[in-house]
């Protein structure tokens, strides 16, 4: 709202042409419809994976939002107005096998236990290359904290992230990928496990530090959150 009233200082009730609006990425449109379905008593959480309706023939990382409404999770797409590549109905995205979006944890799973590669997912800027099993444990790690309340940057790093050229703890991973996946299907026991292991285990939960990437490329801060997310 401040860039915006920077920007305009009228109304937002008011019209912006669309080359001035104040735009945002998938996280911030997720947040947005998380934020106003919670505000309605509507259980929300936002999903961190990756997506291959946004380009022919890429799986881009993206997030998108779930929303508890009549007995299951709905899963949808806020940056989605219309059908799109696989998506039928992007107020409605099939969960499963089948998905058109991928969540951290299946791809993990893909990975891990059918021998798949996962070399295409990730980023590539300048000189850095943060792809393949080092991105998909980040935003496994990320998924989970998505999960359970604590919707931080893409940019941002914690705990057992490993960094670019870093060592990626197979181990750790694994565990969340089978956690999550359970947890999805509806295992009880696997969301209470999945919840206990995030709030106790540095490895994975949010501190009251982050290492702040940059998504123009300047060099990684460590930023102190204004309040400890535990």
């Amino acid at each position: 709202m401040e860039i915006d009233q920077g920007r305009h200082g009228s109304s937002l009730l008011v019209p912006r042409p669309e080359a001035e609006r104040v735009q945002g990425c998938c996280r911030d449109q997720t947040l947005l419809a998380v934020g106003v379905l919670r505000q309605h008593g509507i259980p929300a959480r936002g999903r961190v994976g990756f997506a291959d309706y946004l380009r022919p023939g890429l799986r881009i990382d993206h997030v998108v939002a779930e929303a508890w409404m009549d007995g299951r999770w709905i899963r949808f797409d806020p940056g989605l107005a219309e059908p799109r590549g696989r998506v039928a109905n992007p107020r409605d995205i099939v969960i499963g096998e089948e998905s058109p979006f991928l969540t951290a944890a299946a791809a993990w799973s893909d990975y891990r236990q059918h021998g798949r590669s996962i070399d295409d997912l990730g980023v590539r800027i300048g000189p850095v290359d943060f792809t393949g099993p080092l991105f998909v444990l980040s935003y496994l790690i990320r998924d989970v904290a998505h999960r359970f309340g604590d919707e931080l940057l893409l940019w941002d790093s914690w705990g057992a992230m490993p960094f670019p050229g870093g060592q990626v703890d197979l181990d750790l991973g694994d565990v969340l990928a089978e956690l999550v996946q359970r947890a999805d299907r509806g295992d009880g026991d696997a969301e209470s496990a999945l919840q206990e292991l995030y709030e106790q285990d540095a490895r994975i939960r949010v501190g009251d530090e982050v290492v702040q990437f940059s998504p123009r490329g300047e060099p990684p801060v460590r930023v102190t959150l204004a309040a400890p997310s535990r």
